[in-house]
């Protein structure tokens, strides 16, 4: 019920005229059935702007730490995030990730459209980064198609670390792509190989999608690059500088790879 008070009553219409964000690919929205939103991510406006485009709910995993506050701010925070359509799972690895994937394939098999970050977390510096298979899990495991969509514009509207967003009406942009079948490598999701070359394929269709340079290296370890770097007061490092983006090499791994198996397969 908050959800759609929100969207449609309070924080939607609000948004919609400050704002002004540009939508491209609706059609590529099913009307009804499950299907997953794979998208780049730059800031914490990403989970805002992205429901407001699309007519139909999207539920996204949030970090449970959202939920668990104290006090009359942390239930209010929690009562925001479940409002803007988010359910809390645990991030911290082994079987919390499993029951994360698990809370994602029943969202999926109940026909509802789940929306996932495959970066895992925010790029840093604004490049899109390595993404991590969970994503092609639950979509061999639902047996439902992926919405490749990038996020356009909101680390300007507004950046990592920033609580008050900035104005800009335009500036931010949702670009859908068309869907993705996957149900080729059906009863194959126990095999990592088959779940890494469906996530360089999501991968690098949001490359194409965002315009984003492609960095084979997971986020995770890109900021612990760049909180060292600063530490040791090397402010100008960048990481996977060292042959590591998607414009190192046609033959190479992740998205590079994914666009050289189809330009050879054309």
């Amino acid at each position: 019920m908050l959800y759609w008070v929100l969207k449609k009553g309070l924080l939607g219409p609000l948004l919609k005229t400050v704002y002004e964000p540009w939508v491209e690919g609706l059609e590529h929205v099913p009307e009804s059935g499950g299907a997953i939103f794979a998208s780049n991510h730059l800031s914490f406006s990403d989970s805002i702007f992205l429901p407001l485009a699309v007519e139909r709910r999207i539920t996204f995993l949030a970090k449970a730490d959202y939920f668990t506050g104290s006090g009359i701010k942390g239930r209010a925070t929690a009562s925001f995030f479940r409002g803007v359509g988010q359910v809390p799972v645990d991030r911290s690895g082994g079987s919390a990730s499993m029951a994360a994937l698990n809370t994602g394939i029943r969202i999926l098999k109940s026909g509802e459209l789940l929306g996932l970050y495959p970066e895992g977390t925010r790029s840093p510096d604004g490049r899109l980064y390595r993404g991590k298979t969970g994503v092609a899990r639950m979509a061999l495991e639902a047996n439902v198609p992926v919405l490749p969509t990038a996020m356009i514009g909101t680390d300007i509207i507004q950046p990592t670390g920033q609580k008050i967003p900035n104005r800009g009406k335009g500036v931010i942009g949702i670009r859908i792509g068309a869907p993705l079948d996957f149900s080729r490598y059906e009863g194959m999701e126990g095999d990592r190989f088959v779940l890494r070359s469906i996530t360089d394929e999501i991968m690098y269709e949001l490359m194409e999608l965002s315009g984003q340079e492609y960095v084979d290296m997971y986020a995770t370890k890109a900021k612990a690059e760049i909180d060292a770097a600063k530490k040791a007061g090397n402010v100008g490092v960048i990481p996977g500088s060292a042959g590591t983006s998607a414009g190192h090499g046609a033959g190479g791994h992740g998205a590079a790879g994914a666009s050289a198996q189809r330009r050879e397969a054309s």
